[in-house]
């Protein structure tokens, strides 16, 4: 995976395992053990249910502990006129004559729909550490990629919206 992180990413990241092995884990192991003394378990919905309940607590711990194994620890700093993680950017589509306000974030608050854009995303990569009126080219892949400007640069300090996506 070897995905980039701040440390306010892995400190949440921790909160929630943490939460996850203490009360989801509980509470998953409690909704079992009631749905099994219904009876007959091939037929019981709520036990299945219950089980899938617990499984998926299960995955999200394994998953979270492996991204904190292998992260890669990154700064939030950036230049005062350049793009940087946590800034919200206003670019400029030339092929498309259209703006779009996107905010960089790491891998794992990206969100598309909330304009949240990954700095390992074509995008990003593309507008990290670049300054107002620069024109770079997004590469999304061998064959294909396209201009944009980076109109505007707004630094942000408050993560408040911002929360690791459940699984």
């Amino acid at each position: 995976m070897y995905d980039k992180l701040t440390q306010k990413d892995i400190e949440q990241m921790e909160a929630e395992i943490e939460h996850r092995k203490l009360v989801v884990r509980k509470e998953a192991i409690a909704a079992v053990k009631e749905a099994r003394e219904h009876g007959d378990l091939s037929e019981n919905f709520e036990y299945h249910a219950a089980k899938k309940d617990k499984n998926k607590n299960e995955s999200r711990i394994r998953y979270l502990e492996r991204m904190l194994k292998t992260a890669t620890v990154i700064s939030d700093e950036s230049k005062e006129d350049e793009v940087g993680l946590n800034n919200t950017v206003t670019v400029y589509f030339e092929e498309d004559d259209e703006c779009e306000t996107y905010r960089l974030v790491t891998s794992i608050r990206g969100n598309s729909i909330k304009g949240l854009i990954s700095i390992e995303s074509p995008i990003g990569k593309a507008i990290l550490g670049h300054r107002e009126g620069d024109r770079v080219m997004v590469r999304v892949n061998d064959s294909y990629s396209y201009p944009l400007v980076i109109r505007k640069i707004e630094k942000t300090n408050d993560d408040s919206e911002d929360s690791i996506r459940p699984f």
